[in-house]
């Protein structure tokens, strides 16, 4: 099994350390010629969306991955990852990838200095240690998306067939329960 990390901006890796620990191969996205390598699943790190997504356009990257998502290729996105899926944004008329059903708001919980982190129930996982930095929240779900968590009632995390996305970092803990539910799912 390979996985496929987006590796232009962003913590990228802090998720390559997390696959490491569990034992799974992976590969940093870079640049074209490295999306048509042959990946299993693929991970969107948090960072700065805007850039991200320019990025991955100005390198001839974003088609590739946008139909790799749609074709069912498993992914797990947090933070700007979650952005970058999100089919609307609430607070700005960009979109991205739009591929996960849902209405996410950028810097729904403000600037650096509103970072925090707090322990909250994840469905089938149970209690785990949540980090948001310049964190967004998904404000609305559609189609049949799920949600997996909410903290303070904002939704944090949800599912939606092959995609996984969230607002906090897990690969900021050492907790690595969600890229283990993330390649279970390949």
């Amino acid at each position: 099994m390979k996985i496929g990390i987006l590796a232009v901006q962003g913590a990228f890796a802090e998720h390559e350390q997390m696959l490491e620990q569990l034992g799974a191969e992976y590969i940093e996205l870079r640049k074209c010629e490295d999306v048509r390598q042959s990946y299993d699943g693929l991970i969107l790190p948090g960072g700065e969306s805007t850039v991200q997504g320019k990025l991955m356009r100005e390198l001839d990257m974003f088609d590739t991955i946008q139909s790799q998502i749609k074709n069912g290729m498993p992914v797990l996105a947090t933070c700007a990852g979650a952005i970058l899926l999100a089919q609307q944004l609430s607070n700005d008329a960009a979109t991205h990838l739009a591929t996960l059903p849902a209405v996410v708001r950028r810097n729904a919980y403000g600037r650096q200095l509103g970072s925090f982190s707090v322990d909250e129930q994840i469905e089938g996982i149970g209690t785990f240690p949540m980090r948001f930095i310049r964190a967004p929240y998904i404000e609305k779900v559609l189609d049949d998306t799920k949600v997996l968590a909410k903290v303070d009632g904002n939704i944090v995390m949800v599912e939606n067939k092959n995609q996984l996305a969230m607002s906090f970092h897990p690969e900021l803990t050492s907790d690595t329960r969600i890229h283990e539910m993330f390649l279970k799912k390949i």
